[in-house]
């Protein structure tokens, strides 16, 4: 944008090698938006269904697009309305994470719906080993024991009560027997 124009030497090799370094950074730092997929039946439970819309959130939290089917199987392809019901309930739970792309559309035998996500991507970053990159914090120090004090103060701490041993509360029990069982006798 200068005038006159600047013009700079440069080794063509060089400048092909920044050009690839360049791109592979931008490819490292991209996320592509993935598909997940939640499948349901028409006689799903309360507890399976909130779990899948749970579940549905999550994906929808990370970025991701998500279908989400129902598979009608048996007679159950002859009330298609309790699929479109069980996705509008679906779509009523997830609207404040994501949206429908389009109605539900039934194919063969099984309904389903796409939905977008509202949240951006997150970026996706690279697994870090714990136990190999990040040393063990230092563990916190030892109550000052009596001959760390000072000599002024031996009367601030007293002696503890010998605990008990593992053999003396079994001698101070008393043991109980039972009484002897008396032999049964038929009427004969």
């Amino acid at each position: 944008m200068a005038a006159p124009p600047v013009v700079k030497f440069l080794d063509f090799g060089q400048y092909k090698y920044e050009l690839t370094k360049r791109e592979k950074e931008a490819k490292r730092k991209q996320r592509s938006v993935t598909f997940k997929e939640v499948r349901l039946s028409p006689k799903i439970g309360v507890g399976d269904f909130d779990t899948k819309v749970h579940r549905a959130i999550e994906f929808l939290e990370d970025g991701d697009r998500i279908k989400v089917t129902v598979r009608f199987r048996g007679r159950e392809l002859t009330h298609p309305e309790l699929g479109r019901n069980l996705l509008s309930r679906f779509v009523d739970r997830v609207k404040d994470h994501g949206i429908p792309e389009r109605t539900p559309l039934l194919e063969g035998k099984s309904m389903h719906i796409t939905m977008a996500s509202l949240h951006k991507p997150k970026e996706h970053l690279p697994n870090v080993r714990a136990d190999s990159t990040h040393e063990r914090e230092p563990e916190a120090a030892p109550a000052p024991v009596a001959a760390e004090l000072p000599a002024s103060e031996p009367a601030a701490i007293e002696p503890k009560p010998e605990l008990e041993t593992a053999a003396e509360p079994a001698a101070k029990r008393k043991t109980r027997t039972a009484p002897a069982a008396e032999p049964v006798t038929t009427g004969e």
